[in-house]
């Protein structure tokens, strides 16, 4: 009863945590996409294997992956994906235990932070898209 309040809002707050989750993947998608180079540069800075099909890979998953997301397309499958891709992502391009200084205080936060994503992305893959997503029409 105390959270009846809630529960007649799930799915509308499971399409906004959809769209919020998604929001720092998407807008980042696109910047890559919007400037290929820069993303392939990025990617051999980082180290990352194979930087332009990383930065491929990066605009796939983050841009076109993260929209299908938000609409709730294959919202369990692309979640638990994109949950992948996002620990590949925090060890490869926030490997804070081997930096010093600013540096490693900025890919700490950063590399947890992605780990915090991660949580979401697995509870939406474990809770579902509600009733608001392309998944349940």
């Amino acid at each position: 009863m105390r959270y009846t309040l809630l529960e007649n809002q799930k799915d509308l707050l499971a399409l906004l945590a959809r769209v919020l989750l998604m929001v720092l993947f998407v807008t980042f998608g696109w910047v890559k996409l919007a400037d290929i180079s820069g993303a392939v540069a990025s990617m051999t800075t980082i180290g990352a294997p194979f930087p332009a099909l990383s930065a491929i890979i990066a605009i796939v998953m983050e841009l076109f992956i993260g929209i299908a997301l938000m609409v709730g397309f294959y919202t369990r499958p692309f979640a638990l994906v994109v949950a992948v891709y996002t620990l590949g992502t925090a060890i490869i391009g926030h490997h804070y235990w081997t930096m010093t200084g600013s540096a490693q205080h900025a890919n700490m936060i950063n590399f947890y932070k992605n780990i915090s994503i991660i949580g979401g992305l697995l509870l939406l893959c474990v809770t579902g898209p509600g009733k608001y997503s392309v998944d349940r029409r």
